[in-house]
């Protein structure tokens, strides 16, 4: 297994790179063509929503019980293609994807009603095996009897190519970690955490929702795409949920040292350090779009992670195969996708990269339903918000990815005026949130019920990451240590999680 996983990593390795970046360039000309004639316009706006969790073990057996209790599981591929689920980066990790919905009530509902009816199903699959799937930013109680730090850089060589022992067999994860373009070693940036390993596999400590909005009509997309740029920080700062690595990962500076300066949101500064190089910013905070041209013009120019080999097909957008490609590690947090399986099907969307997996399945909706809203009101409103100063914009994702709602979030309200006021700025957002679903077609008080938990965070001033540390903290002052703190929390988080998952709301927990 090993050594054929590693003869697909050399093909993949030796496709030639001036050749894929050259018919990249090609591809991005026939999309551009095709955006011109409308090829990639519909009548209405569509939403879709990835959804990432971890599995960590339940604690009905033995084995699992006591210090092993909710530790990280690896689940098995029979059993991810039995639930339906998609892997991702970890053999830990599990990815679900809904089926587009038309951006109306019965759209709305049915996103709800698959990720509920689909995750209730995995779940009670999972548990036939002593697992569960849990819904968070970053996970941080390693497998029974490893260390987090040992199943992140576990790795064999074979036949001169380096295979992380914990990451799917993803020919294009381990082609990242082999990759001329990519340092031999990668070190995660964060306060007071030392871990470096000799491929990607860091980034599996991290897991996130991503909301998807097509636009109706592709010329529409930068406007709603810079729209978009100025929410990042906005809702970020609402849901920020990881605030903590596995207590292994830390140097030995003390648990005060540790709060005071930890991020609220680490997955950012994760993904940022382990796939950034210093002559290449493949995860960042992207720059205003003038048209839409400009976008595909972008994936184009983007440096290539990996020029792997792209198969021939039939589809529309094999037309395009090797800008999809190229696509694949365009990681920005807020990135334009342009796709479709038939020219019928073309469809040109924005992917809203920056929330991590939330306490809940309401908490999630609640993001993609606010999202989808103020896509759809900010633009027809000729909402202000977009005066902003682009830099000001970046500065406001950063600053809640350090404090969360404390971040003190820069926001041009409908009336022009910029304030820092929380209940301002969150009264203003919101509020066009719950216009823009009720002019998609639900009542006053759907779209309200959709927007309500992100309304009790701002309400109780807390966020999921600030619950986590408050935990932490509470532990301290029980006289824990700070790696059995942190566990107590994780552990608090899951139980909590299981309550609440399908049918309650982080707000339950306040």
């Amino acid at each position: 297994m090993t050594e054929e996983l590693a003869a697909s990593v050399r093909d993949a390795l030796a496709v030639d790179p001036e050749e894929f970046e050259a018919q990249a360039r090609t591809e991005a000309e026939v999309v551009k063509s095709e955006l011109r004639e409308g090829t990639f316009d519909n009548h209405q706006s569509i939403v879709g929503l990835e959804y990432e969790f971890y599995a960590v073990a339940d604690g009905r057996w033995e084995a699992s019980k006591e210090a092993g209790a909710y530790g990280l599981m690896r689940v098995p591929r029979r059993l991810l293609e039995l639930i339906g689920f998609e892997k991702e980066l970890g053999l830990h990790n599990a990815e679900m994807t809904t089926s587009p919905q038309p951006l109306n009530a019965d759209g709305l509902r049915a996103q709800a009603a698959e990720v509920r009816a689909r995750l209730a199903a995995a779940q009670e699959c999972t548990a036939a095996e002593g697992i569960r799937l849990v819904s968070d930013g970053m996970w941080t109680i390693p497998p029974a009897g490893e260390t987090a730090r040992e199943y992140l850089t576990g790795s064999v060589e074979a036949e001169g190519v380096r295979i992380a022992t914990n990451m799917s067999g993803s020919v294009r994860y381990h082609a990242m970690a082999n990759s001329p373009t990519l340092p031999e070693e990668t070190a995660v940036d964060a306060p007071n955490v030392s871990l470096s390993a000799r491929t990607v596999m860091p980034e599996s400590l991290i897991t996130s929702i991503q909301p998807h909005y097509q636009v109706a009509h592709a010329d529409d997309l930068p406007t709603r795409f810079n729209y978009a740029l100025r929410l990042a920080g906005p809702l970020l700062a609402l849901g920020v949920n990881s605030p903590f690595f596995p207590p292994d990962l830390y140097d030995d500076v003390g648990a005060g040292k540790v709060l005071e300066e930890c991020h609220l949101e680490n997955r950012i500064g994760v993904f940022e350090s382990v796939l950034n190089t210093p002559d290449a910013k493949k995860v960042a905070f992207p720059e205003d779009l003038t048209t839409v041209e400009q976008a595909v013009d972008r994936v184009a120019a983007d440096a290539t992670a990996v020029p792997m080999p792209v198969p021939e097909g039939n589809r529309f957008d094999d037309e395009f195969a090797t800008l999809r490609r190229k696509h694949g590690t365009y990681w920005r947090w807020v990135r334009p996708v342009f796709d479709g399986a038939s020219r019928s099907a073309a469809n040109a969307r924005i992917e809203f990269r920056p929330i991590p997996a939330q306490p809940t399945v309401r908490d999630s909706l609640a993001f993609q339903a606010t999202f989808a809203g103020l896509m759809e009101s900010l633009p027809r409103r000729r909402h202000p918000a977009t005066d902003q100063q682009w830099s000001t914009a970046r500065g406001n994702f950063y600053d809640a990815v350090r404090a969360g709602l404390d971040s003190g979030q820069r926001w041009i309200c409908n009336d022009g005026a910029e304030t820092i006021e929380v209940e301002a700025v969150y009264d203003d957002i919101l509020a066009h949130a719950v216009d823009g679903l009720t002019t998609a077609g639900c009542s006053e008080s759907e779209a309200e019920r959709y927007v309500a938990p992100l309304r009790a965070r701002v309400d109780h001033g807390t966020t999921p990451a600030d619950w986590k540390v408050s935990r932490v903290r509470e532990y301290l002052a029980d006289g824990d240590e700070f790696a059995d703190a942190v566990t107590r929390m994780q552990r608090d988080y899951v139980r909590r999680q299981e309550e609440t998952l399908l049918d309650g709301s982080f707000a339950d927990w306040l």
